[in-house]
């Protein structure tokens, strides 16, 4: 029997109490309350199960993205630099910040390929580092390259919530860690995103030029905490940025934050998932998951793997034969018109070509893997996957096309 691999976890009862009473009210403006609304403590329990001073609730991950950049306040037309695999959205916050991405290699492990990496950034004046469906790059060699010239790095964590790197949580290693409460990551709103700093400078302007308008920002005082560097950083920023409106309304926080306390379970449930299915189907002579990094503590909300060896047509009747059995895969680099194919961003000013991420973009495979099934589902879907390999293959060397 095959799992439903669609539906993410059901919202926690929890959140059905909170709900109701902002039913009721309908107060659903994160600045209608005097203090303590559900956004505003969202982002204290965010800000606390990271481990950092303050956090910033958004509309989305992308509103996040194009905050953080909007807060290093770069000239316009700076160059920002991004891995070529990442999510269409990556790019277009940079451009929509009037500001010029900069694309380089990812390998075979979907990771940064530091030496082009390293090559294209003294052209830059920020760096956006996608953890891609939560694969981690080198981060060690990202942060030294980058302190070593002053250039800030943002993380995009929208995949890698729970992800740890030398046991620190990723997002809390650049300057800025952005995430995403979308529907298929580990906190689920449907639609949302957060931003995380210790920079008070960075967060004020954030939090003004996402819709803090007059005096709201008061509202992001904690009562009770000292908040003078704060307070002095909003000071300077008053009336000095323009309004975007990408504020978070109540209704949404309401849903994320009961699933706060789950995060660590779904963690474990999720890599133990991700391990047992890749341990099967690595035993494949035709099918590879790439290993994590050393320092690297995964925190999986789905799988990909490699096919080896195979055609695009070999690969196109793979991806049949999966699905006729009941799983979905993509393959990034053959799916129509797919968002995380670099060469379908016709929207850059700069196009390029990287020719090692369309190599791996046309073998790499990607389906769900969400962390509620159980050993025996995951079973299935290993089972399935190798079964599709061996057929597709098998065909191949019977009638030797």
């Amino acid at each position: 029997m095959i799992p439903n691999m669609h539906d993410a976890e059901p919202i926690p009862a929890e959140a059905r109490a909170e709900i109701d009473r902002l039913l009721q009210s309908g107060d659903l403006f994160r600045y209608t309350a005097p203090e303590d609304a559900p956004v505003t403590l969202l982002e204290r329990e965010f800000a606390a199960e990271m481990g950092v001073r303050y956090a910033l609730a958004v509309s989305s991950c992308s509103a996040a993205l194009f905050l953080a950049l909007k807060a290093l306040d770069l000239p316009r037309d700076a160059r920002v630099l991004i891995p070529g695999f990442t999510f269409a959205a990556v790019p277009s916050s940079i451009i929509h910040a009037d500001l010029v991405p900069v694309l380089c290699e990812c390998g075979p492990n979907y990771r940064i390929e530091i030496d082009d990496f390293t090559a294209k950034l003294d052209t830059v004046s920020a760096v956006i580092v996608s953890h891609m469906r939560g694969h981690t790059s080198d981060m060690d060699a990202i942060l030294e390259l980058c302190d070593a010239r002053g250039i800030p790095v943002i993380e995009d964590a929208a995949h890698s919530l729970g992800t740890t790197w030398h046991g620190r949580k990723i997002g809390t290693l650049g300057r800025i860690g952005c995430f995403s409460f979308q529907s298929y990551k580990m906190l689920n709103a449907g639609e949302g995103g957060i931003l995380i700093t210790d920079d008070p400078d960075l967060v004020a302007r954030a939090v003004i030029l996402s819709g803090a308008y007059e005096h709201m920002w008061q509202k992001h005082l904690r009562p009770g905490a000292n908040t003078t560097e704060l307070e002095q950083a909003f000071g300077r920023w008053q009336n000095k940025l323009p309004l975007y409106n990408l504020r978070m309304s109540n209704l949404s926080a309401a849903v994320i934050r009961p699933q706060i306390p789950h995060i660590a379970r779904r963690v474990t449930d999720g890599r133990r998932n991700h391990d047992h299915v890749a341990a099967q189907i690595n035993a494949s002579p035709w099918i590879s998951v790439p290993e994590k990094l050393p320092p690297e503590d995964r925190a999986p909300d789905s799988l990909q793997f490699n096919l080896d060896g195979m055609s695009e047509a070999q690969v196109r009747t793979f991806v049949a034969v999966a699905a006729e059995a009941g799983v979905k895969v993509q393959v990034f680099g053959l799916t129509t018109d797919n968002a995380r194919a670099f060469w379908n961003w016709q929207f850059l000013p700069e196009q390029v070509d990287l020719p090692k991420t369309r190599a791996m973009l046309m073998c790499a495979c990607d389906t769900r893997l969400p962390a509620r099934l159980t050993p025996a589902d995951c079973d299935a879907v290993a089972e399935i996957l190798i079964r599709a390999a061996d057929t597709t293959m098998s065909e191949t060397l019977a009638y030797g096309t």
